[in-house]
């Protein structure tokens, strides 16, 4: 269920309030000069989304570190300015400031993010230049960026370059190979994955549920079930949601619903137009006009989605009484 509007709003002004409190109580008591100090401050405006007051903390630290260049890199990728960042990065190398993984990790969730794949490509080479390809955390960061700009090959060359891939490592490569349907490599994976002794996690198969689109999968779709349940991710909201379109995509409405019944007191949005969605694709207009006035009666509140399933419902529903008339 949605949470009110007011109490994010009143949870941010409290955020705030109580950042800029510490800032003037360190102020006040000569603290600011403490670059542990000052940088927790810093982090604390960049979560905020406080940029412009957090760069003018930045600007007058007396002894930045990188942990400073690195929350600034961070606030700025986070908001969406990826060009500012870039500048950041490169004021940080003309300033001498050593790079680490987590300089360009950042820098490269923020292209990833932007699809910049050409950004990123140049990235790549300066982690190659400065020794950084086989850090795990800009390593795995790189992968997942090859990974959402589509460019799999690539994304499985940096993985290979990796000395103990971890979690966030597969799950990267494995939903890159999902995205594009390339549906043999990607289970592959897993199976590498599990034989490696690496734990899977909701990232590692919600990608996958979303190749299991055929009744031929229905099988597998069981089967990767029982692993979803071996992991104790059965109750996980993302899974849950994989899996009821995956089931509905196989053929099996029944299963659907028990995953949906199951997932009481987890359910999202995303959750109830799965399971609308996987109503209409079956033919059960009825059911799926039920299920529209339950989500309501539960407090929540329908959004674009669920109102066009409910639309083709509709003129679904008309085209089967214009079908069928009822004789006199």
């Amino acid at each position: 269920m949605r949470r009110p509007l007011n109490s994010l709003i009143q949870s941010s002004v409290y955020a705030f309030y109580k950042v800029l409190t510490t800032h003037c109580h360190a102020l006040k008591l000569g603290t600011l000069a403490d670059v542990y100090t000052a940088n927790k401050i810093l982090n604390d405006y960049t979560r905020c989304k406080e940029l412009h007051i957090a760069r003018k903390l930045f600007d007058e630290i007396p002894h930045r570190d990188t942990v400073s260049w690195n929350t600034m890199i961070a606030g700025f990728v986070n908001c969406g300015n990826l060009e500012t960042a870039c500048k950041i990065l490169k004021n940080m190398r003309r300033c001498d400031f050593d790079f680490d993984g987590y300089s360009f990790g950042s820098l490269l969730k923020g292209v990833a993010s932007a699809y910049r794949l050409e950004v990123g490509q140049q990235l790549h080479s300066m982690v190659i230049k400065m020794g950084y390809e086989e850090n795990v955390y800009a390593g795995s960061a790189l992968l997942d960026m090859y990974a959402k700009c589509e460019k799999v090959e690539d994304a499985y060359t940096v993985f290979e370059y990796l000395p103990e891939p971890n979690s966030v490592s597969w799950n990267a490569l494995i939903a890159g190979f999902s995205k594009v349907g390339d549906r043999s490599t990607a289970f592959w994976l897993l199976h590498c994955m599990e034989k490696e002794g690496v734990r899977a996690e909701d990232g590692t198969f919600a990608p996958l549920l979303t190749l299991l689109d055929d009744i031929e999968f229905y099988k597998l779709t069981i089967q990767i079930h029982g692993k979803i349940v071996k992991h104790g991710l059965a109750f996980d909201n993302t899974v849950c949601n994989a899996m009821i379109t995956a089931y509905s995509e196989c053929g099996s409405i029944r299963d659907a619903r028990k995953v949906f019944d199951g997932a009481v007191g987890m359910r999202d949005l995303v959750t109830w137009n799965s399971m609308l969605a996987a109503y209409l694709v079956h033919e059960e207009e009825e059911l799926g006009f039920q299920l529209f006035l339950d989500m309501q009666r539960l407090g929540f509140e329908p959004d674009i989605y669920t109102y066009t399933s409910i639309l083709s419902a509709c003129f679904e529903k008309a085209h089967k009484s214009h079908d069928n008339p009822c004789m006199p």
